[in-house]
């Protein structure tokens, strides 16, 4: 955690959410602080999707629904995220719309900059392809991770018309380049009917496991969140949330809506429930605004993103506690 007095987000009571700058959360720009501890980085990339396109447009309006967000505080979480940590936008990385795999050399090259041992990153798509030069810029600094991927599909395929890279084939990329810790890393809210019944067998076989949105009618959200922490433990964790994890009832705004799936307030209290996990890195992905009405989608996603600040800061905060413990009981014994 930086040691200066965090710089927060632009006072609500001052000016009107609605007015100024349209940073995440109106938080300070990252050349505005002289260091930090979590930044927001946008990726408008949407070549690797394979229907709906449109996901280039997400970072703006996940930025734009964030002015609907009160930072101060999170109940939940009991945690003050933009005034416990510095927390920065990191403006949008920018990369060719033309050629995914220059792409994706050009997102994981801006994104190295951002990530070491005490910062953590969170991006906001762009489609899901952006996952994959985040997780190898992420194992640059923290060598392999686990996965807790929330999504309605697999996204383990091995090709679409013949091209590796898109947004359903990343972690079968990730896994075969060695990214992933072995047998830690899990699919959260999968469902619908996939291309072959071998699918499940080969995502088993690249090390997942999986809860379908069907499992949690069956065994309910504690028991989920149970099984995640105890296959993830304390293990580094990249989270990758996929926004059509939600029902379209609940995020209309993405490329490859499936029905059947989880309730914004499922998703949230899966995710509030793995408080003190260790996640190093996180996405949100796939909020394509010219299908969204309301800005539903977009709020679900500022608001996921605000959970994921709290859930690095929680952690920062107890594994600094640790520290200060451990180092407390050396002077003591000595």
């Amino acid at each position: 955690m930086t040691i200066h007095k965090p710089i927060g987000p632009v006072d609500a009571t001052k000016v009107p959410r609605y007015a100024g700058l349209g940073t995440f959360a109106r938080l300070p720009q990252i050349d505005r602080v002289p260091d930090y501890d979590i930044a927001i980085v946008g990726v408008p990339f949407d070549g690797g999707t394979s229907f709906r396109p449109g996901a280039r447009f997400g970072p703006a309006a996940v930025r734009e629904a964030s002015r609907l967000l009160r930072p101060g505080y999170h109940p939940e979480l009991d945690v003050e995220p933009v005034y416990e940590a510095q927390v920065v936008d990191a403006g949008d990385i920018a990369c060719t719309p033309y050629d995914i795999t220059r792409a994706v050399r050009e997102i994981e090259e801006q994104a190295l900059p951002l990530i070491s041992e005490d910062k953590r990153l969170i991006s906001i798509g762009g489609d899901h392809t952006i996952a994959l030069p985040m997780l190898r810029a992420l194992n640059k600094v923290h060598g392999p991770v686990a996965l807790l991927h929330f999504d309605a599909h697999l996204d383990t395929w091995d090709t679409y018309f013949d091209q590796p890279i898109t947004h359903g084939t990343i972690f079968r990329r990730a896994f075969e380049e060695g990214l992933l810790v072995e047998d830690k890393s899990m699919h959260v809210g999968i469902r619908g009917p996939v291309y072959d019944r071998n699918d499940f067998l080969r995502d088993h076989e690249f090390g997942f496991q999986i809860i379908r949105c069907s499992d949690l009618d069956v065994i309910g959200v504690p028991a989920a969140i149970q099984q995640v922490k105890d296959r993830l433990g304390d293990t580094p964790v990249y989270v990758s949330i996929d926004i059509d994890v939600l029902d379209p009832a609940f995020a209309p705004g993405t490329g490859t809506p499936e029905m059947g799936g989880l309730h914004s307030r499922e998703l949230l209290a899966l995710l509030r429930g793995l408080n003190g996990i260790n996640i190093v890195g996180a996405d949100v992905v796939e909020v394509a605004p010219a299908y969204d009405h309301a800005d539903i989608t977009t709020v679900a996603a500022a608001t996921l993103v605000f959970d994921l600040l709290g859930l690095m800061v929680n952690r920062s905060k107890a594994t600094d506690s640790a520290v200060l413990e451990l180092a407390s009981t050396s002077r003591t014994m000595s």
